[in-house]
């Protein structure tokens, strides 16, 4: 039923199912309607949350999926989730009291106006979206990951985490194979989990939260761009039939690897623990200063 492809960390290659992130999609999308249906009150004036939301996750997982018809290239693809921000621009309009300023350190308190909705809202889901689907290609990185930061968000803003209460089941359910190695969750998957953090930090309010938590992974996402941009060369691990390694380091999975060989579990045990200590901090923050 579903496309399989090598697992190209593993001995002999075995094929493996992929673009199993349509589950999410689905579940989150019907839960978050039902949530809708039942819980908001459609009147004038409302701000209608989870409607939001799953229509953003919508958007990501076709995305995600036009990508893996198509393999679109990034200078294509890296500019989707601009449609993305369509509903969350919408939502943020029609909030009562939204803060269009942000607190930046040194610099102090910036008000953007209007600039909030049209420039900073798509920044924040474009970046989000494209640095969560560019670290991935590990058993368990691409879920794990996402579901520790989603973990955070929720404990930052108890408020709204009835939103991720469905969605973050589905998407453990989804690292537990992943992490083993059953199934994967494709780029599908990648572009809605990552819309899904970008959407969710808005609708609450998290946006330093989120900035913080996807530390990790700016820092990859960088060291990959300015690679390519500067000297045309793109990050490859390699894989020994046991253990990966890298001779250079122009991602956060060649840095690790770069000259000391790990196991796949190895690497993403340590990716998520920078994750999750980067979370930690941001929900830290979060808590005690805003």
């Amino acid at each position: 039923m579903f496309p399989k492809v090598p697992d190209y960390h593993k001995p002999n290659k075995p094929l493996i199912p992929t673009g199993f992130g349509v589950f999410y999609v689905l579940a989150s999308a019907l839960y978050l309607f039902l949530l809708h249906f039942f819980l908001e009150i459609d009147t004038p004036g409302n701000v209608n949350r989870a409607l939001t939301l799953a229509v953003c996750i919508l958007f990501g997982g076709f995305m995600g999926l036009l990508d893996d018809w198509m393999d679109l290239r990034w200078r294509y693809k890296a500019f989707f989730p601009l449609v993305a921000a369509i509903p969350l621009i919408a939502l943020a309009y029609r909030l009562p009291h939204v803060r269009t300023s942000i607190t930046i350190p040194i610099l102090g308190t910036i008000n953007f106006g209007v600039y909030y909705y049209f420039l900073l809202i798509p920044l924040i889901v474009t970046v989000t979206t494209n640095t969560v689907n560019q670290l991935g290609g590990l058993n368990g990185l691409e879920t794990v990951c996402p579901a520790i930061v989603l973990i955070g968000l929720m404990v930052a803003s108890e408020q709204n985490a009835l939103l991720l209460t469905i969605p973050l089941a589905v998407w453990l359910t989804l690292a537990f194979f992943n992490f083993q190695g059953k199934v994967f969750v494709g780029n599908t998957g990648s572009f809605a989990i990552g819309i899904t953090l970008a959407a969710f930090a808005i609708i609450a309010d998290l946006k330093w939260c989120l900035l913080i938590s996807i530390l990790p992974y700016i820092l990859n996402s960088s060291m990959i761009l300015l690679n390519y941009f500067f000297f045309r060369a793109k990050a490859n691990v390699s894989f020994d039939g046991k253990r990966l390694f890298s001779e250079h380091r122009r991602s956060l999975i060649t840095l690790i690897t770069y000259k000391h060989p790990m196991t796949e579990r190895q690497v993403v045990a340590i990716i998520s623990f920078l994750v999750a200590a980067s979370t930690f901090i941001a929900v830290i923050i979060q808590v005690f200063w805003f």
